[in-house]
């Protein structure tokens, strides 16, 4: 099932990330590929930034006081958009795709990633694709009366209240984790609220799809299959997590 078929006119993803993860090098080392992936990149994405890790280890040994290391390494590197809507990351795991709002389909963003994805692989030289994740943040506004939402008339998956008598929501964060045995895709779904603003309460519907895998990275077609795979699994969650009512908001 491809985005089209939600039939939504006024999209609330806020962002959508292509994780392509992959086995590199033993020897890969981001900051000597800085210089020439700036070059590269630079026409369609002329901000570059680069994303620290930090990694802290406590070692306890017997009566003395813990030892505590920190070490700091280059995990990624960044190129955004002119607009800072779009953004390529070169990562020490693999590849990422990201777009930000406005969105509109997956099918016109998937020429540009496969294109990136290519010089991606003249710069990284991957050995091999170990998993692919497709990760949607939905922020949804439900309209609030006399400051209370219905969340029933809203939402199919979500959380319920042990007396709905007595007791009313001050937040909540709902997590699932499920599998598609025929296909090996996973998800996970969160669902959280924010605080209210503007007679809504916003609610975050952020569903992560993935698959581990071993295809060559030159295999575009198959690795496209499996973006596939994984965008029918979140269109169908996000489709089921929701009632008509609420989908109807998304489609005038």
């Amino acid at each position: 099932m491809n985005d089209s078929l939600l039939a939504l006119t006024s999209s609330p993803i806020v962002e959508a990330v292509l994780d392509i993860d992959c086995d590199m090098p033993p020897a890969t080392n981001l900051a000597a590929l800085e210089p020439t992936a700036t070059r590269v990149f630079g026409d369609q994405y002329p901000t570059a930034k680069t994303q620290i890790a930090q990694e802290t280890q406590i070692e306890s040994r017997g009566q003395e006081f813990p030892r505590v290391t920190t070490t700091h390494g280059l995990a990624a590197l960044q190129f955004f958009s002119d607009d800072d809507k779009q953004l390529v990351q070169l990562r020490l795991q693999g590849y990422s795709f990201n777009r930000l709002t406005p969105y509109s389909s997956l099918d016109d963003y998937l020429p540009e990633i496969e294109r990136t994805w290519r010089l991606f692989l003249t710069l990284a030289a991957p050995i091999k694709v170990s998993r692919i994740r497709l990760r949607y943040i939905n922020r949804l506004l439900l309209p609030l009366t006399e400051g209370k939402v219905g969340l029933d008339e809203f939402l199919r998956l979500g959380p319920r209240l042990p007396d709905d008598a007595t007791l009313v929501f001050s937040s909540f964060f709902n997590q699932h984790v499920l599998s598609e045995p025929v296909t090996g895709n996973v998800v996970k779904v969160i669902m959280a609220s924010q605080l209210p603003e503007n007679h809504a309460l916003p609610l975050i519907l952020d569903i992560e799809a993935e698959r581990p895998c071993a295809i060559e990275p030159n295999d575009w077609t198959k690795i496209a299959q499996r973006i596939d795979s994984l965008r029918a699994l979140k269109n169908l969650v996000f489709r089921k997590s929701l009632t008509e009512p609420c989908l109807n908001r998304y489609r005038q």
